[in-house]
């Protein structure tokens, strides 16, 4: 049966390595991606002609472009071009925080435009700065209320790490390819199988991080 093919020596626990390191690549972009989101996203709010402009040029590339092309550009072009060893692994780090932070930027600029502005007034009538009223009390607000976003924008960062096996990252996608190109005659039906496991992998993990949303929203 096409499922022995998941009881074969090595066969799992490679599929197991492969998610590790998809979930690293995903985990450590949202970690950025987050970071420098807040940061995006306030710069945004700035009211002057020179920011909105780079804001916009900054979303609509990222909009625009593909990232897988983005992948491309970081791990053939941009490496080469600048004479430096980049690996896929780190190329594909800081193509999904490049884009993750575009994409958390503007959920936080949309959130705090629509703050209501009397958390705004009641701050300064308390005789909070515009530092302290962000610190303490729009940020904190804007974060509760970004979570269940947030948690939106790791679990498409995490779907869309099965692109980087096409620059050479041996993530869990590459690994099922491999497994399969080898077991190809000793299991010819194994291939629904064994993308069945890469499924449920994926699934695993994604339901995974949106158990971990309820669990901040609570907190």
């Amino acid at each position: 049966m096409g499922i022995s093919i998941l009881f074969a020596d090595g066969v799992f626990s490679r599929l197991l390595e492969g998610l590790l390191v998809s979930a690293e690549i995903s985990f450590i972009s949202a970690f950025f991606s987050l970071v420098f989101g807040v940061i995006f996203g306030l710069f945004m709010t700035i009211d002057f002609w020179l920011t909105k402009l780079i804001s916009r040029i900054y979303l609509e590339f990222v909009r625009i472009m593909p990232q897988l092309v983005l992948l491309f550009i970081m791990y053939f072009g941009v490496s080469s071009w600048l004479g430096l060893d980049i690996s896929a692994f780190l190329s594909s780090v800081i193509v999904f925080t490049f884009w993750g932070t575009a994409e958390m930027g503007d959920l936080v600029r949309s959130a705090l435009i629509n703050t209501p502005k009397h958390q705004y007034e009641s701050a300064f009538a308390l005789g909070l700065n515009k530092t302290q009223t962000y610190a303490y009390i729009i940020i904190p607000q804007t974060i509760k209320n970004l979570t269940p976003l947030s948690i939106n924008l790791i679990t498409r960062i995490i779907k869309t790490t099965s692109l980087v096996a096409l620059i050479g990252v041996v993530e869990v996608l590459k690994v099922a390819e491999q497994i399969i190109d080898s077991t190809r005659f000793s299991h010819p039906n194994g291939a629904l199988w064994v993308y069945g496991a890469v499924f449920m992998m994926y699934f695993v993990l994604c339901f995974a991080t949106s158990l971990c949303s309820k669990f901040f929203e609570k907190r």
